[in-house]
């Protein structure tokens, strides 16, 4: 596929490819596990002019950056951020723009660890600075920290929030703004829950997909997800389009939806999903009816 470098993007968020389901095979939640079919993800998703790349060392036991590096991504002139800095001196450690804390190590004092990033900043190895999985008051907490010493601050926090998962807009939403922090929302689609895919009293799953409850993923997503609320609230792909255009995230606060894909055909639809006009009125009266339904269960942003 010829990748058109300069096609413009139609949508009002900006959209970041998640690229947790590539990995070599076997490894955990790989699901495209080719480089070929790796480089047709890349390929469809350039093509509707997006450039940047989420990922972190642990996706696939590490061999999705490799795979990244084998398709060659600074020469297609992607952004990259990641979780956990390659090991330096290997192809995939070079001209990372984003870099994030995955996740509170709350058993180190925020000082030390946002001094040791600063080092690493000043050092050259990254340009930006992103957190994950954090209380409102913990980022609160880390940007004073930042400021007071003149350390580079967290500008972007990557979390879940989607249509069925709003926590995040009483507290965490305020606190980015004051801050000046954009918000990369992952899991849109709840990790595939709310295409309408899958149903109450299904028992069979696809070998590998996140609800495959053979593997500590799936479990994972179950506990998170198979509930009787979120059945009887949802049950299409309108999430996407709640996200464009519906939902707290702006493009001028530097927000951006993070897509991930099993398969290149999953990706073109999730794309032109995001692509398309604004949902009805009804449609989206019946989504806010629906969080105020499934309020009471749904999991927390934070870890």
């Amino acid at each position: 596929m010829s990748v058109n470098m300069s096609a413009s993007t139609t949508t009002k968020l900006k959209i970041v490819f998640g690229a947790m389901t590539t990995g070599k095979p076997g490894t955990v939640g790989s699901r495209v596990d080719t480089v070929e079919e790796g480089g047709k993800l890349l390929d469809i998703f350039q093509a509707h002019g997006y450039n940047e790349i989420d990922t972190a060392r642990v996706y696939g036991n590490g061999t999705t950056e490799e795979m990244l590096g084998e398709l060659k991504w600074q020469d297609r002139k992607i952004v990259m951020g990641t979780k956990l800095y390659p090991n330096a001196g290997t192809q995939y450690a070079q001209n990372i723009d984003l870099f994030y804390l995955h996740g509170p190590d709350r058993k180190t004092p925020f000082e030390d660890t946002l001094r040791e990033m600063n080092k690493l900043h000043e050092e050259g190895h990254f340009n930006r600075f992103g957190i994950s999985n954090y209380m409102s008051w913990e980022v609160a907490q880390m940007s004073e920290i930042c400021i007071r010493n003149n350390w580079i601050r967290p500008n972007i926090y990557q979390g879940v929030y989607h249509a069925l998962q709003r926590t995040t807009e009483a507290g965490l939403f305020p606190c980015l703004h004051f801050y000046n922090i954009s918000l990369y929302a992952f899991r849109p689609l709840s990790g595939g829950f709310l295409t309408g895919r899958y149903t109450r009293d299904q028992q069979e799953f696809e070998a590998g997909s996140r609800f495959d409850p053979k593997i500590m993923q799936g479990k994972l997503y179950h506990g998170r997800y198979w509930n009787e609320a979120y059945f009887d609230r949802f049950g299409s792909h309108t999430s996407c389009r709640w996200m464009e255009h519906h939902s707290l995230m702006k493009r001028e606060n530097g927000d951006a939806v993070i897509v991930g894909a099993s398969s290149v055909k999953h990706l073109e639809e999730n794309l032109n999903d995001l692509e398309k006009c604004p949902l009805p009125d009804d449609v989206v009266e019946t989504l806010e009816k629906a969080w105020l339904g499934v309020k009471g269960v749904a999991p927390k942003y934070w870890h």
